[in-house]
């Protein structure tokens, strides 16, 4: 591939961890089935839009969609989730519900047309990278993606909250034994993982657009990289966006026919050998 292509995988696989990392949390981490959280992409990114309009800020924008998403997932949860915790075939059926829901109610407040999120002054037009004139939002959503990589990885593996995520996926009983109100830990990571979903819907929302099918395209992307990656694994939601976001670019580029085939064939392949994924493990 060119320079301008990898470089296109790269962001692409940027804009992937950041969804796909919120995923990983409520999929991984927490065990529960969330095939919502394409929906909760799509409608984050029309909240961000619209606020991103009114306001003139992308900022806001940003802070306005990870907002009423993490909103909308305390809703999920606590309201519908909780009952049928345990249980992943009556996740799978909830949470396509909600999907199918937040998608109709897209449509009738934005209508089917497609949306570009504006983008701040300061981010537009281009720079030289290594010879190569290159978007420079681009190369913030890559930032972004090795940002929210960093600030993950801290989190879950340097502070006190993190110790508690990590136990009480291992034996919740004995975290709240110990005086700790795990499920409060619980819904802060639903909280999270959802809030993530609405700011890759803003990010993604000023260079991919917003249109009524982007939410299962992006649900799709996402269970690849968690799949290829392993589940709750944050350095192979990394890996799996890397490849994921390569063998995209490529696909389009080289075999615009079989661009599908070029992600999930491979994929296929390696779960034939790994079936947890490349660093997934046992539960």
């Amino acid at each position: 591939m060119s320079l301008f292509q990898l470089l296109n995988g790269l962001t692409f696989a940027a804009l992937l961890f950041v969804v796909a990392s919120g995923f990983t949390l409520i999929f991984g981490l927490l065990r529960i089935v969330n095939l919502a959280h394409g929906a909760l992409y799509l409608f984050g990114g029309y909240i961000g839009y619209s606020i991103a309009v009114k306001t003139g800020s992308f900022v806001v924008g940003g802070i306005g969609a990870m907002a009423a998403i993490a909103a909308i997932g305390f809703v999920l949860d606590q309201g519908l989730l909780r009952f049928v915790r345990g249980n992943e075939l009556r996740q799978v059926l909830l949470t396509l519900g909600v999907a199918f829901f937040l998608n109709d109610l897209a449509l009738v407040i934005w209508g089917g047309d497609s949306f570009t999120v504006p983008i701040p002054e300061m981010l537009r037009g281009g720079t030289r990278v290594f010879g190569t004139f290159y978007p420079i939002y681009r190369l913030f959503v890559l930032g972004m993606g090795i940002f929210v990589f960093i600030g993950l990885w801290v989190l879950l593996n340097h502070t006190r909250l993190g110790a508690l995520i990590r136990a009480g996926v291992d034996d919740a009983e004995m975290v709240e034994a110990s005086g700790v109100n795990i499920r409060r830990v619980f819904l802060f990571t639903f909280l999270f993982g959802s809030a993530l979903a609405g700011l890759g819907g803003l990010m993604g929302g000023a260079f991919l657009s917003l249109y009524p099918s982007a939410d299962a395209e992006i649900l799709t992307f996402s269970l690849a990289v968690v799949i290829i990656g392993g589940r709750g694994s944050l350095v192979g939601v990394g890996v799996g966006s890397l490849l994921v976001g390569l063998l995209n670019t490529l696909g389009q580029v080289m075999f615009p026919e079989l661009a599908y085939f070029v992600i999930f064939g491979p994929m296929a392949v390696l779960l034939a050998f790994r079936p947890l994924g490349l660093f997934g493990r046992a539960t």
